[in-house]
């Protein structure tokens, strides 16, 4: 078991890093939240891990703290998450802000994640709010439910590297096309990074 990794910071492609630890670079594939924590590149990183190994790939997942990797593992005890729906999970909220959810049994957030249908969001509720009995959560507020679900483009627009970064990012965490195309583009300013585009469309729709 890996359980975590220090080194320099090579790539950042979001979700997914790479970081090369004494002279190996490994591919690492984070949730937003865990993302917008990284220093730049060619700057040391540490990251705690969880590892996945599958027939067909061994696939390796960060994490900014160990918090975040104890709901991460906690998401795919539950029948029907496996890690890509706990790594949407993780990057549609925090760990605080998923904690609210169980708490105030917000359903409506839930379903609006990619990939959580009502019965999944159901089973997350229910079965989480046994695990997280013990969790103290930083923040008790709800989460508010303003997430965009209209898949309509209303207009093209250019996709600059930026855009194209942000957009690809949220396709690959489970988001439609056109709900990452029309996300970016309402938050799209100027001058902007990728992780900041992401992390404001990801807010719009949460």
């Amino acid at each position: 078991m890996i359980g975590h990794l220090r080194g320099i910071l090579l790539e950042k492609s979001p979700p997914e890093i790479v970081i090369e630890c004494a002279g190996i670079g490994y591919e690492v594939t984070l949730p937003m939240t865990s993302f917008y924590e990284l220093p730049e590149i060619n700057e040391e990183a540490i990251l705690y891990t969880h590892f996945v190994v599958r027939e067909d790939a061994q696939l390796l997942y960060g994490f900014a703290n160990k918090v975040e990797r104890k709901l991460f593992r906690l998401l795919i005890k539950v029948n029907g998450v496996g890690p890509k729906l706990a790594l949407a999970i993780l990057s549609a909220m925090s760990a605080d802000q998923f904690v609210s959810c169980v708490v105030h049994d917000n359903l409506a957030t839930m379903v609006k994640i990619p990939g959580v249908g009502k019965k999944t969001a159901e089973r997350l509720l229910i079965e989480m709010r046994d695990r997280l009995k013990d969790w103290q959560a930083s923040s008790t507020s709800p989460v508010t439910d303003n997430m965009m679900v209209d898949n309509t483009i209303e207009n093209t627009f250019v996709v600059s590297p930026v855009k194209g970064d942000a957009i690809n990012a949220l396709v690959s965490l489970g988001y439609t096309q056109g709900q990452a195309d029309k996300a970016v583009k309402a938050v799209f300013k100027e001058g902007c990074r990728s992780e900041d585009l992401i992390r404001e469309a990801l807010k719009a729709m949460i």
